[in-house]
């Protein structure tokens, strides 16, 4: 390694850290950001697991409705049986447009011993040391002092999702401060069971239609892309869930006394899971793609995204991707049949037993043009025309005595998948506003893999939705030591204050 100019390099970066921490320092929008972590940390100190407790969720939604109204919007809690939702507005000047925000405020379960830290409900602000690792630092560092990018805070939902609430509030508190209003009407949403429990948007938004009527949504949910420049979304996948078992005798029997002579129900299974795709991993289930082609702009699209894709494969630590698709992006723009979960018999404790049923969990990932119910269907035909007689449930003694192969398949809920024109007028107000604030175009994404929950507010508002992710890629979220680096805190910020500054 050449040690001066590794030495130089570090030293240009360094400057550039400080000449950022220089202009943020001079910059409104970056203060009216910092003074709301003290507020950023309070809310994340309050638990939000819906599926844990209906009171934690109540005490999250009246913090969300104080903290609205004390940075200057009306605020109200919408009935949602034991977990409220919160909306907030600001502006309704007729000649203005109202683009409504999206976050959520509940967050997914923790097992607090898998985090580095005593609670997931205890913010830690942390940085790298020499060796890489992570080392925690006093809060009050995020107080009067210049405040590095490459900090961050851990805690559940430290970025799913709830920077995104205090960001809004950040933004407009920067408008404030300049004396100047922003150029559309301002409505926010905030659900409470975006990650667990019986979804009830759709319900919410039925009963408030009026209130929240909205010329645009955009929905501040998800990550930004990896290279963490401003990003766009235009779409995402829907979700379909299904179980599928296959069934043996009526109960386990003894694998010496019965082995080769009564079928063994997890190798029905295997046959059936190496039926669905092949090698490359494409889906062999007749009619699953149908519906799917891309014309030369949404190719290109796909190509405008900086993927690195060999440093996506070495993060996964995989040799190579599935060849569903050309690329990662175009991957996305198929529907998925995946297996989350199998089981035969007991694996912690293990016994010398014929299992008498085996079944495994799947997700249908699915696009605009292979909705849910179809892609279900075509599984259900496939599984058939294997041989198999699908029961309703377990099979009844009369399916025993005349079908040799028996299965059943159970589920078929879920979510709709969501695209908006990559041209639509919001898609281009919010590309011309973002790059105004950072002087290059945003990543835009024309589907991310993930779902959100769109379809609500689709059916129930009738107006366009765009993603805007704020929050870094590798946030952990859902996961143990999710957490917000607070250079994207920042730019957060800085990216709602340039919406709001945008006429629609």
């Amino acid at each position: 390694m050449n040690a001066p100019l590794t030495l130089r390099r570090l030293v240009l970066a360094a400057l550039l850290a400080a000449a950022s921490s220089s202009a943020w320092a001079a910059d409104p929008v970056h203060d009216a950001a910092a003074a709301t972590l003290p507020e950023y940390l309070d809310l994340l100190r309050l638990p939000n697991v819906t599926r844990a407790s209906a009171a934690d969720i109540q005490r999250n939604a009246a913090w969300v409705k104080a903290a609205f109204m004390r940075h200057g919007f009306t605020a109200q809690l919408l009935d949602d049986g034991d977990t409220p939702m919160v909306f907030a507005q600001l502006g309704d000047r007729h000649a203005r447009k109202t683009v409504l925000f999206y976050a959520h405020m509940d967050g997914q379960p923790v097992t607090p011993s898998e985090w580095d830290q005593a609670s997931p409900f205890t913010p830690v602000l942390k940085a790298k040391d020499a060796s890489g690792a992570w080392q925690a630092l006093p809060l009050d560092k995020l107080q009067g002092g210049a405040i590095d990018p490459e900090w961050r805070v851990f805690a559940r939902s430290a970025a799913d999702d709830k920077a995104p609430i205090m960001m809004l509030m950040a933004a407009a508190d920067a408008f404030k401060a300049a004396g100047k209003a922003p150029a559309i009407n301002i409505k926010v949403l905030i659900d409470s069971h975006e990650e667990g429990g019986k979804p009830t948007l759709p319900d919410v938004v039925q009963r408030n239609e009026k209130l929240l009527k909205a010329d645009a949504v955009v929905m501040l949910d998800g990550p930004m892309h990896a290279s963490n420049r401003p990003t766009l979304v235009f779409g995402h996948r829907g979700v379909t869930g299904f179980k599928l078992t296959v069934y043996g005798a009526r109960g386990d029997m003894h694998s010496g006394h019965y082995g080769n002579y009564i079928p063994n129900p997890a190798f029905g299974l295997a046959r059936l899971l190496t039926a669905f795709k092949d090698a490359d991993g494409r889906v062999l289930i007749p009619g699953f793609y149908d519906g799917v082609h891309f014309d030369a702009q949404t190719l290109a699209a796909f190509a405008a995204v900086p993927d690195d894709e060999a440093a996506l494969l070495r993060r996964a630590g995989v040799a190579r991707h599935d060849r569903v698709g050309d690329n990662y992006q175009q991957s996305l723009n198929y529907p998925s049949l995946n297996v989350t979960a199998m089981a035969a018999a007991d694996i912690e404790h293990p016994r010398t037993v014929i299992p008498f049923e085996a079944s495994a969990s799947f997700d249908i990932r699915t696009v605009p043009a292979t909705p849910g119910a179809r892609e279900l269907a075509l599984v259900r035909q496939f599984v058939e025309a294997q041989g198999y007689h699908l029961s309703d449930g377990a099979p009844t003694d009369a399916e025993r005595a005349k079908y040799p192969l028996l299965a059943s398949i159970a589920g078929g809920e879920g979510a709709a998948p969501l695209q908006t024109p990559l041209d639509a007028p919001i898609g281009v107000w919010a590309t011309k506003a973002l790059e105004g604030a950072y002087g290059e175009a945003p990543v835009r994404i024309p589907m991310m893999g993930g779902t959100v929950p769109t379809h609500g507010l689709v059916v129930g508002l009738k107006s366009p939705i765009l993603l805007m992710p704020l929050v870094n890629a590798d946030d952990n979220q859902h996961a143990a030591n999710e957490n917000l680096r607070l250079g994207n805190y920042f730019m957060g910020v800085k990216s709602l204050h340039a919406l709001m500054a945008q006429p629609l």
